[in-house]
């Protein structure tokens, strides 16, 4: 069984150093790069998660995250960054981050967190079963939403959010119910993630965002009234 492959991108060559020796120490197989100029090029070969530095000479970590999604290429990126401000955090999310740790951080902390975000797409995949909204399909075999004619692209997160809302029309999740379900494996997420995710998640349900909305005080639901 292959081991998963981890590629560390940080302009601080100890910081890679110290990284490298550890998770190697867990399994991984492990490859640097010092900018993501760099990383770009490596990415040409496929990973299991990039471990992320958001601020470097060059391209920032956020812009090379942005320049993935575009790419339809969806491997699980955790940041790691001096900045620690809860908008700094909502970015790194709102670009299409699966995690956030602040430096200086803790090794176990690390790995905990990348053991913890590969599990959540090691997941198997459901029975084959769609969805059906008038003109929405939730593929829950291909992982995909189909919006009219148009296929969405959305991140691994965005469809679980997505996939607990729908399973469920018009029940009312709270954010603590969505974070257990959709973030169960991961720490420390707090309930403004599922406000981010969600923002996302409408914005790219375009015409059809108004299935998910927001009951104040309460949680979202999956609203299929206005169908």
């Amino acid at each position: 069984m292959a081991l998963p492959k981890i590629l560390i991108v940080d302009d601080d060559a100890v910081i890679c150093e110290i990284l490298e020796f550890n998770l190697a120490n867990e399994g991984f197989e492990i490859t640097c790069a010092y900018s993501a100029e760099e990383a770009l090029e490596k990415l040409a070969s496929p990973f299991s998660l990039i471990l992320l530095d958001v601020m470097m000479g060059g391209m920032s970590g956020y812009k090379l995250t942005e320049i993935l999604r575009r790419n339809k290429n969806q491997v699980p990126v955790i940041f790691l960054t001096a900045k620690d401000t809860e908008n700094d955090m909502l970015t790194g999310f709102s670009v299409g981050g699966d995690d956030y740790i602040s430096k200086p951080f803790s090794i176990k902390e690390v790995v905990a967190r990348v053991k913890a975000v590969l599990k959540r797409y090691d997941q198997p995949t459901p029975a084959a079963r769609k969805l059906l909204f008038g003109d929405v399909t939730v593929d829950l075999e291909l992982k995909e939403i189909i919006v009219g004619a148009e296929r969405v692209l959305l991140t691994k997160t965005e469809f679980e959010l997505l996939a607990l809302l729908a399973g469920s029309p018009e029940r009312i999740f709270s954010r603590g119910e969505i974070i257990d379900s959709v973030w169960k494996e991961t720490p420390f997420i707090t309930e403004r993630t599922v406000d981010v995710h969600v923002t996302r998640l409408r914005k790219k349900l375009g015409a059809r965002a108004s299935l998910i909305s927001n009951r104040s005080g309460y949680g979202y639901r999956f609203n299929t009234s206005n169908l």
